[in-house]
């Protein structure tokens, strides 16, 4: 399958799945291997004929969303995002629990992959944190790949993945084992991992702070994209945090929500609880 045979077929079939064709314009090769294999798999000569294979067996459509979660993920990606969560607003965010009285601090990472994002967290907490805040940390971690998610309770990485980890975070946090780094039992034991797709299923609440970075507000088309933005706000409480994508946005329209200046990405539910959109009726 050429190139432009991809890009043809994702343009047809990602609108079918409620997702978009430019969130996955970049980074489309990985989905164009997964689909190759498939077809090569089936015996079929020619993306066309997997096309018409498609109109017949409806029930192949979930094996082609299963080839498009996109799984970029590395120990402290995007910097300046978890900068700003040590810096400012998980310090703020476990403040206010304690000044309510709350002893647990709750996060939910959303498309967690093979668990940086979700661990980076723990560390942030465990090496900077912890000492100077009485309250725990709780973190549940979803993915919809049951792969990665075994992967991420493994908690052993490739070098390449801590590359943009501070160094003494390193030493001080992982033990090496067969070429791979291995985080601590303490980094890991915050976290719980389960096999959910937030286009369908969320954990239950309430937390305090959750991320939805470089999934939902760029891949799911502008219905989804609302539709996920309500089950996040009806998850997080008022004064949590959001984070996302420094290069995404909120859907057009959404309410209930100002950023955390002077971050990109970084958002908190507004005091006043203004909703959101207007749910469907039951």
């Amino acid at each position: 399958m050429t190139d432009s045979e991809c890009v043809r077929f994702l343009q047809w079939a990602l609108p079918r799945l409620r997702l978009r064709w430019a969130g996955f314009r970049k980074v489309r090769r990985q989905v164009c291997r997964r689909l190759a294999r498939r077809i090569n798999e089936l015996g079929f000569p020619a993306v066309s004929a997997y096309r018409a294979y498609l109109d017949t067996h409806p029930e192949e459509w979930t094996i082609v969303d299963a080839f498009c979660p996109i799984t970029i993920s590395r120990f402290y990606r995007d910097r300046a995002t978890f900068q700003a969560l040590e810096r400012d607003v998980m310090p703020a965010l476990a403040t206010a629990a304690l000044a309510r009285g709350d002893p647990t601090l709750r996060c939910w990472s959303i498309g967690c992959a093979s668990g940086e994002e979700p661990y980076t967290v723990a560390l942030l907490w465990v090496l900077r944190l912890r000492r100077r805040y009485p309250c725990r940390l709780q973190i549940i971690a979803t993915d919809i790949d049951p792969g990665v998610i075994e992967r991420a309770r493994a908690g052993c990485y490739p070098p390449g993945s801590l590359k943009d980890l501070p160094p003494p975070w390193v030493a001080e946090a992982f033990t090496r084992s067969d070429g791979l780094y291995c985080l601590r039992r303490d980094v890991q034991e915050p976290v719980v991992f389960l096999r959910q797709d937030v286009r369908t299923a969320a954990p239950d609440g309430p937390f305090h702070l959750i991320l939805c970075r470089n999934i939902a507000f760029t891949y799911f088309d502008d219905g989804l994209q609302r539709e996920t933005f309500e089950t996040i706000r009806s998850r997080l409480i008022v004064g949590g945090a959001l984070v996302i994508g420094s290069t995404e946005s909120l859907p057009e329209g959404a309410s209930g929500f100002v950023p955390w200046s002077p971050y990109r990405g970084l958002f908190q539910r507004s005091p006043n609880g203004a909703p959101g959109f207007p749910l469907p009726r039951e």
